[in-house]
């Protein structure tokens, strides 16, 4: 969903296909606006940088940056290594964003220069979401292992680690309220879970 104007919004998924909907439009004709295609592998995820671009991420282990009124992919990032799962656009520069893989790390790319400007390990498994810190300073994954995690992108780190000897299922996505304070996950076995992040991280806020 395109928050600035809430005008678009974008869908993508096994027909490898980021699909562009007008939702001013869907009521005359009910179809895309723009189709962008060029990703070998299925869309897992698809984030708005504003209502003129967008970038998706894919199963073909990378993420493009898309002119959405020409449809022209306008950089490649593919220095993952497996499948890119989810990415996050940086809420206070949106030239940044992150990206969470199965090959475990979560990276952070410069949309400007096309480069990965970090590389974020500690998972043991896939990383299957990650989401941007309120004050775009640090990012929250959330992965297989059955554990998130709060990096820091200042120093360059791991800051807190959020799982427990209960919890043995994987995560499948992660939101932060909107001070940052707690951190909600949705695991496999259909419960989400709040984590205090400046609390113990061992113990839950609230499931």
């Amino acid at each position: 969903f395109e928050q600035s104007k809430g005008n678009l919004i974008a869908c993508g998924g096994l027909d490898n296909v980021c699909s562009i909907y007008n939702v001013q439009q869907q009521a005359t004709n009910g179809r895309a606006m723009k189709e962008l295609v060029a990703h070998d592998g299925y869309l897992s995820c698809c984030r708005f940088v504003d209502e003129g671009h967008i970038v998706t991420a894919s199963g073909d282990s990378s993420c493009i940056y898309w002119d959405v009124n020409s449809g022209e992919v306008l950089k490649t990032f593919s220095d993952h290594t497996a499948d890119v799962m989810s990415l996050s656009i940086s809420p206070s520069n949106n030239n940044i964003f992150v990206s969470g893989s199965v090959d475990t790390t979560a990276k952070i790319w410069d949309l400007r220069n096309g480069k990965c400007v970090q590389t974020h390990v500690g998972h043991e498994a896939d990383i299957n979401s990650v989401a941007f810190f309120p004050d775009g300073n640090a990012f929250g994954t959330g992965s297989d292992d059955s554990s998130c995690r709060l990096f820091d992108m200042r120093s360059y780190g791991e800051v807190n680690k959020f799982a427990s000897d209960k919890i043995t299922c994987g995560i499948t996505s992660i939101a932060f309220s909107k001070s940052g304070r707690l951190l909600f996950a949705g695991y496999d076995d259909f419960n989400t879970n709040a984590w205090d992040t400046l609390a113990n991280s061992s113990q839950c806020a609230f499931s």
